[in-house]
């Protein structure tokens, strides 16, 4: 069973026949291991639709429906649980079929990076208040969404991973993005916090993100607040409900506090969260972990403030750093051998390997998809709507023995049918639209599966061959994302530059298609003005079919730097940490920033 999941052979980016070596098949395979779960141990079963086996079936909600043979025509969508004759429990997913998708949606939006996206009450960097004041002036600007790059926690510690899509957890927020001052009991202690906050607010005067300085003052007021607080009566009915992920959340942060940043370095009792070491420790330092939830408590509600005047778009990342929490609480369903990754395409000439342990397929089944179900749930909180970065892991992954050259991988096939269901399922549960990042190396057919099941492509002016006006209805277009040029650093050749001085060889021809590509999307001549040309490109764009259209601030305010340059990392470059050149307060007054909010508008 294993086996048959990893390919044997791939259609590359350049549409050439590629054999896997079989050694590396021979690895991908060991890593997955033997498959000795049910394999029926999960169904997708429409309602109306006969059950894999007669047993007695019993509703998400727990509601026994008695012996059944077919699922209730009135049954609720859920995930539902059949025991069958042989004693054996089977996970009945039935749902919609497909994603929420309002008829008549057609909006306009901004795509952001809120660590970049700063105020002057920021304290060097982006918060949940700036999100919900971005939110409000976006929102009687005539935008629809806004969407946001990710927020999960990275790894706690003196200096957080700065790349959003390396997280710790993808179910619990960041505590970078909380406005301290409007932390509950915050100006209460009026003068004790003031100097904490004028020093935060100085490190908006460099434009670099200092994330471990703005962790350091940000820890420190907070637990001022913390030891100040009295009534916690609102925490513990908010930890009750959340249940054992947040408290195993709190527990990793203060055993990271304790033994540093790593769990596969702690002392072996720490290592699995099940341990009695871990318990103990818990309940011998239960007002850190107690401090911990209350942080996440204060991020949850800041971000549904943030999220209630427009609606926000979430981004989910592919995986969490080895060494993080998710990690540490679902290893036994992970592969911690191989990392994912994508295999050479055209502007990756290497392939790329990002790092992140994937799910073992049979072994998410095992635990009726818990881990999957819960990281969806927990990024639909408060939006209105979802991307899924590199959504072609719902078909297959592309995973990476470790040691080895990331072209050296193989496809390992996910159920796609099951995981689709779940995705469509939450979406229609929270109301939400959902985004697939297909880019890349796309497999046939599965565009069409994405428009089947009602979710959004992507598509991009700097990848597209065709003019914004084929550009699909059913898709989230734009001009570029974090890890493309920005339009005024192709348009100029600034990124050459740019990647040249991070100890890159500047891709000239990889430019060359893009910057061809953009003056095409655009329909202007090849000497056309940097203003000319980022009008042009988003008039096209908003009069194109797509329900969203996307542009980035870096866009509106003719940034030359992308916020991520692929295959390089600090002290190369300062990835995911240069600020916008201009605070939100600054934005409203900003000619081009109005200009382009006239062109973006759409009926």
């Amino acid at each position: 069973m294993s086996a048959s999941l990893v390919d044997e052979t791939y259609i590359d980016a350049f549409r050439q026949k590629r054999e896997i070596s079989p050694d590396v098949r021979a690895a991908v395979v060991a890593a997955i291991g033997p498959d000795e779960a049910d394999t029926d141990a999960v169904a997708v079963v429409r309602r109306g639709a006969r059950l894999p086996s007669v047993g007695e079936l019993t509703l998400e909600g727990g509601s026994p429906l008695g012996r059944r043979e077919f699922v209730p025509l009135d049954a609720p969508y859920g995930y539902h649980h059949l025991r069958r004759d042989d004693g054996t429990e089977q996970l009945v997913i039935t749902g919609p079929g497909r994603c929420h998708l309002p008829a008549g949606l057609r909006t306009w939006g901004w795509a952001i990076q809120l660590a970049a996206t700063r105020s002057r009450r920021s304290w060097g960097i982006g918060d949940l208040a700036d999100l919900r004041e971005l939110g409000e002036w976006s929102s009687a600007a005539g935008a629809g969404f806004v969407a946001v790059g990710p927020l999960g926690a990275p790894n706690p510690g003196p200096e957080p991973e700065p790349s959003p899509y390396y997280p710790s957890t993808r179910r619990f927020g960041n505590p970078l993005h909380v406005r301290v001052e409007e932390v509950p009991g915050a100006m209460d202690l009026g003068a004790e916090l003031a100097e904490v906050s004028a020093a935060g607010r100085a490190l908006n005067d460099q434009r670099r993100i200092d994330r471990g300085r703005v962790a350091a003052l940000k820890l420190r007021a907070l637990e001022r607040i913390w030891a100040a607080t009295v009534d916690r009566s609102g925490l513990d009915a908010w930890r009750v409900e959340r249940g054992v992920s947040l408290e195993r959340w709190a527990t990793f942060v203060m055993l990271t506090e304790r033994f540093g940043a790593g769990w596969r370095q702690w002392p072996e009792p720490f290592r699995s969260p099940d341990g009695p070491a871990v318990a103990r420790a818990t309940a011998e330092d239960a007002d850190r972990v107690a401090f911990h939830a209350w942080i996440q408590w204060c991020f949850d509600r800041q971000l549904a403030d943030a999220s209630a005047s427009l609606m926000r778009v979430a981004d989910m990342p592919v995986g969490d750093d080895p060494g993080g929490f998710d990690a540490w609480d679902w290893q036994a369903q992970l592969a911690m051998d191989v990392s994912v990754g994508a295999p050479p395409d055209r502007f990756n000439r290497a392939g790329q390997d990002w790092g992140l342990p994937p799910f073992v397929p049979h072994r998410l089944r095992e635990v009726a998809y818990r881990p999957f179900i819960e990281t969806i749930h927990a990024q639909l909180r408060h939006a209105g709507g979802l991307r899924i970065d590199h959504v072609l892991g719902l078909f297959r992954l592309w995973w990476i023995p470790s040691g080895h050259d990331p072209s050296r991988g193989a496809y390992v096939r996910s159920h796609t049918d099951e995981l689709l269901e779940i995705v469509a399922l939450e979406s229609q549960r929270a109301g939400a639209v959902v985004i697939g990042e297909d880019l890349g190396t796309v497999p046939a057919g599965v565009r069409e599966e994405l428009r089947r099941r009602c979710l959004l492509s992507t598509r991009l002016a700097l990848f597209e061959r065709v003019p914004p006006s084929r550009y699909p209805a059913r898709s989230f277009a734009g001009v570029t994302t974090h890890d493309l040029p920005t339009v005024a650093g192709a348009w100029s050749g600034s990124d050459l530059l740019a990647q040249e001085a991070a100890g890159v060889t500047p891709d000239r021809n990889g430019l060359a298609i893009l910057r061809a590509r953009l003056f095409s999307a655009a329909g202007v001549a090849a000497d056309a003005s940097l203003d000319d040309l980022v009008h042009a490109l988003h008039a096209r764009l908003s009069a194109a079919p797509p329900t969203h259209v996307a542009a980035t601030l870096e866009d509106a305010l003719r940034v030359d730097e992308r916020p991520n340059l692929p295959g390089t990392v600090a002290p190369q470059r300062d990835n995911w940490s240069l600020a916008l050149p201009k605070t939100l307060e600054e934005l409203d007054a900003d000619v081009r920033v109005r200009s382009l909010i006239d062109v973006l508008q759409r009926s």
